[in-house]
């Protein structure tokens, strides 16, 4: 009875080979995602949907990003005349989609007198959200996603994001 060849280092070395590949493989997607994740939600947004564009999935509808000074008389909750246009412009993709329409706020806008930052915010949040209802949107369809009161990163000031949601409405 023979004994059982012990196998050289070489082949021992071949066959752990995999391994060394998929620990790259593992480094690799872990540095996609802290860069991906480093990036702004705009970029990362857009990003993510040329990825999946790539595999073969839909395309999907990125986010609008209006600044709230572009929209609203300053210090105010009123949208101007242009904001009214501007708004208008932004959503008339969603107007003949079923799915939910997600609204949130970042960063903050100095309130003058009637308000201060926070309901300054929160009160032009609303302002889109009752603007997108004349337009003929449900508001069964609206999602208020909530106030980010982080000043944003490149001092724009109190920025309105309009993005497609996540659940079709029933």
């Amino acid at each position: 009875m023979t004994a059982p060849a012990i196998p050289s280092a070489a082949t021992a070395a071949r066959r752990n080979r995999w391994a060394v590949s998929f620990a790259d493989l593992l480094m690799l997607l872990l540095g996609f995602f802290v860069l991906l994740q480093a990036t702004g939600s705009q970029r990362r947004d857009a990003m993510l949907a040329e990825v999946s564009r790539q595999f073969g999935g839909r395309p999907a509808r990125t986010a609008i990003e209006l600044r709230a000074a572009e929209l609203f008389a300053p210090g105010e909750a009123m949208l101007t005349r242009q904001g009214q246009i501007r708004l208008r412009a932004a959503v008339r993709p969603y107007m003949q989609d079923d799915r939910m329409i997600e609204l949130r706020s970042q960063g903050q806008d100095r309130a003058r007198q009637r308000f201060d930052d926070w309901d300054l915010a929160a009160a032009r949040l609303g302002a889109v959200a009752r603007a997108l209802k004349a337009q003929g949107i449900g508001g069964d369809r609206l999602l208020i996603r909530g106030l980010d009161q982080a000043d944003s990163a490149d001092g724009q000031g109190q920025v309105i994001r309009i993005a497609p949601g996540e659940t079709v409405k029933p």
